[in-house]
């Protein structure tokens, strides 16, 4: 009995249920005050969120040592503090922000009269202006304004803090329209962009480990005050173990509503979170303003296999044999699919692969479990592939 009770207690802590989500333990979370003698940088704590003075330390930043001070506080911040810092004044050229703008606003009127673009992760698709991918076509559109507007110590320096040299560059444009509603609340990329019984069936230090390999960030185009939607966070919340199913709870919803803060941004200033942070964009109650904010979302360089393979050849080549096979039991071909199909949805062309009727487009694999249950033919499957390889590319 003792034995059984000890197997049963390992196997809870290693896979996390819904069921078993407390909402008295995120709350008692939430309710940490953020201690502002553990973040002696920053200009002053606002409703739980470090501030930091951008301008103040600039002229400061090539000290070598103020600089790991600054990546130590948010490092702290992101996994054992409030999950978020607002790093204000982070651009003061506002010019160069303007020509982006202007760069981004032409980006999006062409992606508008040509039908492409569409859907979204967390809020319903056209309601807002979405730019996928808006590293690449800022950079290509004018190379000139992207080196100014990416140099960026400030945008370098708490990208290295969270996740080491090396790290992948990539941003997403957002324009929150007059009247445009509040996206759900919910964690992020990774397993924030699955469904819970996706998410349940990856172990607890899976669970730990996702935040641990991006950052989420935004730099503000344009001012918002809190009546334009910035985003809404509960700080702390980063740290409840299974965040990522309660999400999708109505009893968590609730919760972080009643207690989620909002803080105005001006032109030029920057957020940073933990993917793991509840977040969620804000409603834009104004009638004029469009709220324009670019969101970085930063990637560990470590999130890459160590071979490059040929994933849509193999599958082609498998196949017959799998269609063919009639001693292999289903979950074998699982097995077989999973050590051969590409099973994830990501990296992806969002502009021509969107997150249509879910939060991450069909992956190959899936493809292939189709194919299977339908019986398709070989030539079916390879067109089909085909054709899903070309969404991803570039």
């Amino acid at each position: 009995m003792e034995n059984f009770d000890r197997w049963r207690t390992l196997v809870s802590r290693t896979f996390l249920r819904a069921v078993d989500c407390k909402l008295a333990d995120l709350a008692d979370l939430c309710q940490e005050e953020t201690d502002s003698s553990l973040y002696p940088l920053a200009a002053e704590i606002a409703k739980n969120v470090p501030i930091y003075n951008c301008p103040e330390l600039l002229p400061r930043l090539s000290d070598p040592g103020l600089a790991q001070s600054l990546m130590a506080e948010w490092a702290d911040a992101f996994e054992f503090g409030p999950g978020v810092v607002v790093l204000q004044g982070a651009e003061p050229d506002l010019a160069i922000l303007d020509q982006a703008s202007d760069i981004f606003r032409d980006l999006i009127d062409r992606q508008n009269r040509a039908g492409t673009g569409g859907g979204d992760h967390f809020a319903k698709p056209g309601a807002n202006d979405r730019l996928w991918n808006s590293l690449e076509k800022h950079c290509l559109a004018d190379p000139a304004n992207f080196a100014r507007y990416y140099a960026n110590p400030f945008l370098a320096l708490v990208s290295q803090a969270w996740l080491g040299p090396y790290y992948q560059m990539t941003a997403q444009l957002n324009v929150v329209n007059p009247g445009g509603a509040a996206q759900s609340p919910h964690r992020d990329y990774h397993l924030g962009f699955q469904s819970a019984d996706a998410v349940a069936r990856y172990p607890a230090h899976v669970h730990h480990m996702s935040p641990m390999l991006t950052l989420q960030g935004a730099i503000a185009h344009v001012d918002a005050e809190v009546e334009a939607g910035p985003t809404l966070l509960l700080p702390q919340s980063q740290k409840y173990a299974a965040g990522y199913l309660a999400t999708s709870r109505p009893e968590f919803r609730d919760y972080f509503h009643a207690n989620a803060v909002q803080l105005p941004l001006k032109k030029g200033d920057m957020l940073f979170f933990s993917p793991a942070l509840f977040h969620a964009a804000g409603t834009n109650r104004t009638k004029n303003v469009k709220r324009m904010v670019n969101l970085f979302q930063v990637s560990s360089a470590y999130g890459r296999a160590m071979e490059s393979i040929d994933r849509t050849a193999m599958v082609k080549a498998l196949y017959p044999a799998l269609l063919a096979a009639k001693d292999l039991t289903e979950d074998q071909i699982a097995n077989a699919i999973a050590a051969s199909a590409e099973g994830y949805s990501f990296p992806t062309n969002l502009d021509r692969d969107p997150p249509l009727g879910g939060l991450a487009p069909k992956s190959q694999a899936a493809l292939v479990h189709e194919a299977l249950a339908a019986r398709w033919t070989p030539e079916a499957l390879n067109a089909a592939l085909d054709t899903q390889a070309a969404k991803r590319l570039p």
